[in-house]
């Protein structure tokens, strides 16, 4: 593993873990700010839990277990596209800069706004990132192709080596036996 990635990865789930710890711990907190965008979601996916706490304490567990796998580098690559699915709402929920009335607190909002989209960036660059190794999509691919090339190779061969022994056959069957 790289220098980059072994260092790169803690620092960005770091404020992952710190986050979903507190939706964790205090969902009450969240849960008005959350509401607008958590109930029409709610209603459409039935495997949600109906309560607006409850819901926002989930996506604060999957952000702190997907924070810390990222971290630790262990599934990475799923971990982080887990952050990135809740990264989505929460963002839309917590800094509505849209709606504020307030200059500053516009400014305000849409700093955080844009900051979780840089953050959105950077875990779909961490989902995307093999860690120099070939995906399982090219490496299937790669076997595939080997395994055609193969084939070809022993179809060859045995046309090769069936030839000679035809003509054997032929004159093996003129001769008297």
């Amino acid at each position: 593993m790289s220098l980059l990635r072994l260092a790169g990865r803690p620092l960005l789930a770091s404020m992952f873990v710190a986050g979903g710890l507190n939706s964790v711990r205090d969902p009450k907190e969240l849960a008005p700010v959350a509401e607008p965008v958590i109930r029409p979601v709610t209603e459409r996916v039935s495997a949600l839990p109906d309560r607006t706490e409850q819901v926002v304490r989930l996506n604060g567990a999957v952000q702190v277990v997907a924070g810390i796998l990222l971290g630790m580098g262990r599934v990475p690559r799923p971990a982080a596209l887990a952050i990135a699915a809740t990264l989505v709402p929460t963002t839309l929920a917590g800094h509505r800069f849209w709606e504020a009335e307030d200059p500053t607190e516009r400014a305000q909002q849409r700093i955080h706004f844009l900051k979780n989209l840089s953050m959105l960036g950077g875990l779909l660059i961490a989902a995307d990132d093999t860690g120099g190794r070939p995906s399982l999509w090219w490496r299937g691919r790669h076997s595939a192709h080997g395994l055609r090339r193969e084939a070809h190779l022993v179809r060859r061969s045995v046309r090769a080596t069936a030839r000679p022994a035809t003509a054997a056959g032929r004159v093996r069957a003129k001769l008297p036996v």
